[in-house]
């Protein structure tokens, strides 16, 4: 009811200001594509740009899945891109930050880059020394997907599709993945995940954008209010490994439970910050049972942008940005300095391959992996 209300503001606001109706400064519904560049090997990647009635638009690379831009109205219908990432393919090409990319075959970290299943001891490639982190050298941010765009009633979207063939980063299976984009009427982004795999594999799949709701380029985050539905998260150690530990967040910086802006304790004298360097942590979100719930609510106060974020995962990972040091340059010619950006990703927990006592990652031949996460926008 929330969201609805806060949506229904927006417009509101809108017409106020232009003192013209809905339809009059609004575009059509639309989904085009156009060329973006060509990788290293001559493979052509696209951009495909999703519009709403309402003002937002979604832009998706077939390289990597990644979400290049995200613009949304603020509370005076002003609208700015929200997401960080490039100009050009060339910065994605390298993107050490993993800007907007679809993560997998595992998002987040495995130990030492190394699992056992079913008996059989697997070797991954080290790219977090020395453990390995989100897929790889070359994970699903990196790879040209192929895509197919589609329009049906108010909504618009891109279905994405890629085969991970066996032995790709270390990985047993040939796994077929189909990654849908949604843009409805409502300004809400919904991510939809399936896959299928001929043999038993981990797989973790996220959406790693990184969110400055006051406009990419704008300066930090830390003034971002943020509520998340997690009384529990599963604390690090000093490399950033799930311990295996789910502990409490109650009476620490980490209770996020009532909202609190990122600043507000993000220098607190607490050993997991520490690790962290911030917040960088899987809080465990509170859930009766099977289905979508609400995972985080994050308000900006100077532009009034709302950002819901909804999931079908037991987890979500809240990461403020603290390995960006200035050197990566973003689509506004500013430099991308230390919590510049915040993500929020939906997922299982990390390093769950060596913790059997986490919700399981393995996929089996026979069955289907779904998820889902929806990013719902407003203003007020």
């Amino acid at each position: 009811m929330f969201r609805l209300t806060t949506a229904l503001t927006t417009v509101v606001l809108l017409i106020f200001v232009t003192g013209c109706s809905e339809q009059d400064v609004l575009p059509e519904v639309s989904v085009t594509q156009a060329e973006f560049g060509k990788t290293p090997d001559g493979k052509a990647v696209y951009v495909y740009t999703l519009k709403n009635a309402k003002g937002m638009e979604v832009e998706a690379l077939t390289f990597g899945g990644i979400i290049r831009s995200l613009r949304v109205p603020d509370r005076f219908g002003r609208v700015d891109d929200v997401v960080l990432g490039f100009d050009s393919l060339d910065g994605y090409l390298k993107n050490p930050a993993y800007f907007g990319g679809i993560i997998g075959r595992y998002a987040n970290r495995i130990a030492r880059g190394k699992f056992v299943l079913d008996g059989k001891t697997y070797e991954l490639a080290v790219n977090n020394a020395p453990n390995h982190l989100h897929g790889g050298i070359k994970g699903f941010d990196k790879v040209v997907w192929g895509a197919e765009s589609f329009k049906k009633d108010k909504s618009v979207g891109v279905v994405l599709t890629y085969s991970s063939p066996d032995g790709e980063e270390g990985y047993p299976g040939t796994v077929d993945l189909r990654v849908t984009y949604t843009l409805d009427a409502h300004n809400t982004f919904t991510v939809d995940y399936e896959a299928k795999t001929d043999a038993p594999t981990p797989l973790n799949l996220t959406q790693h954008s990184y969110f400055n709701l006051a406009g990419e380029g704008s300066g930090d985050v830390l003034g971002h209010v943020v509520l998340l539905t997690a009384g529990h998260l599963t604390p690090i150690d000093s490399m950033l490994i799930p311990t295996g530990q789910i502990r409490s967040v109650a009476g620490t910086p980490f209770d996020f439970r009532t909202p609190h802006a990122i600043g507000e304790r993000i220098e607190a004298n607490n050993e997991q910050l520490r690790f962290g360097n911030g917040y960088d942590h899987n809080f465990q979100l509170d859930r009766d049972g099977p289905g979508i719930v609400l995972a985080a609510h994050v308000e900006e106060p100077t532009s009034g942008r709302i950002l819901e974020v909804f999931t079908t995962e037991p987890g979500v990972q809240f990461y403020t940005g603290n390995f960006l040091d200035g050197t990566l340059i973003g689509k506004s010619g500013e430099p991308y300095g230390k919590r510049s950006g915040f993500c929020l990703e939906t997922q299982h927990f990390p390093d769950s391959p060596n913790h059997p006592e986490f919700p399981t990652t393995i996929l089996r031949p026979g069955e289907t992996f779904r998820s889902q996460t929806v990013f719902a926008f407003a203003a007020r």
